[in-house]
């Protein structure tokens, strides 16, 4: 059941295969498993590859399927037309169309199997890729943000700037009042005289001034500080939201660009030997040699061939005897006289009815 399976994905004809002897039979079988083989690696591949771009399983190998069965068709159809001829080149030259989309096929093919081996190396360039992402997006938001936050940071730091300098003005008034009151300083007179007074009220005067200025500018800084804030949220929000596609950076594309940073050498053996499963349905069918089932093809072919061009000369000797015949049969009722008053009569008859359906005709238009 099996040898019979594998000997109708090989294309040959069966009632012609059956003629033949168990060694050549096996050996049309080994072929058709090639070929069927080759289509079951074809939808493994496949159905990979588009599970990476798809995501979905039931897509991936609905496609997968009709991929391995396109490659199976092609495959079967190709082996079954090549002919054994006497010229090994002239084989090839036949199968050069298969071979070459076999090598496109193999560098299509072997990419998401390469990305499924190298897995975990590639994995690890991602997160080195995502990271660098991660750490340049986030540089980039901040640049966004950074007009805003430096000018609220510029205001607050002026406001407490100010809240400060006028704290050292009235620390220096309280110290300009103090020595004065001891006579360390100023007049250097110990007690409270008017001086003392003039600069103790100036003193209070700035510390009022402070006082006021601390109301009012703790007031704006709290709102500076609310305002900062927001402003981290929305920086801290930015990144978050934009950290789900950094993740996602891992679909197909993505994977060949990292497989692509890998060293080349073992990436290139996986696709050389795609490239021998691909091919192998042709190179079994070339390498063969020439047996009994292809003999009996070419006799049956040869016998065909030649009962159609016999056909062709009988048919072609048939219409010249024919036209030969005809031709001294005209030839010899050219001259009867009876032939030529029947002739002549009907013509008369012919003309007399056109004349007068044209007079007809004329009557009718007056």
């Amino acid at each position: 059941m099996l040898k019979r399976f594998f000997i109708l994905c090989s294309g040959t004809d069966r009632d012609l295969i059956d003629t033949c002897s168990n060694g050549e039979q096996n050996k049309y079988a080994g072929i058709g498993a090639t070929v069927f083989f080759t289509a079951v690696m074809a939808f493994i591949a496949s159905s990979y590859a588009l599970y990476t771009v798809f995501d979905n399983i039931y897509t991936s190998v609905f496609f997968g399927v009709v991929w391995g069965l396109l490659i199976f068709n092609l495959d079967r159809f190709i082996v079954s037309t090549i002919r054994k001829r006497d010229r090994f080149w002239s084989e090839f030259l036949q199968a050069t169309p298969r071979i070459i989309l076999a090598m496109i096929i193999a560098v299509v093919i072997s990419k998401p199997l390469e990305i499924k081996i190298f897995e975990k190396e590639i994995n690890t360039v991602l997160l080195k890729e995502k990271n660098e992402m991660a750490m340049a997006n986030k540089k980039q938001v901040a640049n966004y943000f950074k007009s805003d936050v430096d000018k609220n940071k510029a205001e607050m730091d002026s406001l407490k700037s100010s809240i400060s300098k006028k704290e050292k003005e009235v620390a220096a008034l309280y110290a300009s009042y103090i020595t004065e009151a001891e006579g360390s300083a100023g007049t250097k007179k110990m007690g409270k005289g008017p001086i003392y007074k003039e600069k103790r009220e100036a003193h209070d005067l700035a510390l009022k001034q402070l006082d006021s200025l601390k109301v009012t500018n703790s007031k704006i800084i709290t709102e500076k500080e609310a305002k900062a804030k927001t402003l981290q949220a929305d920086l801290d929000k930015k990144v978050t939201d934009t950290q789900p596609i950094i993740d996602g950076f891992d679909g197909l594309m993505a994977r060949i660009n990292a497989l692509n940073k890998l060293p080349w050498l073992p990436s290139f053996f996986i696709m050389l030997l795609f490239l021998a499963i691909e091919t192998s349905p042709i190179i079994a069918k070339l390498l063969s040699p020439k047996g009994e089932y292809d003999f009996k093809l070419e006799d049956t072919e040869m016998a065909l061939k030649t009962h159609i061009e016999q056909n062709n000369y009988q048919r072609n000797l048939q219409k010249q005897t024919d036209a030969s015949i005809y031709d001294r049969v005209y030839a010899d009722i050219k001259d009867e006289k009876e032939l030529y008053e029947y002739k002549r009569k009907r013509a008369k008859e012919l003309l007399e009815l056109q004349a007068d359906h044209f007079v007809e005709k004329q009557k009718s238009v007056m």
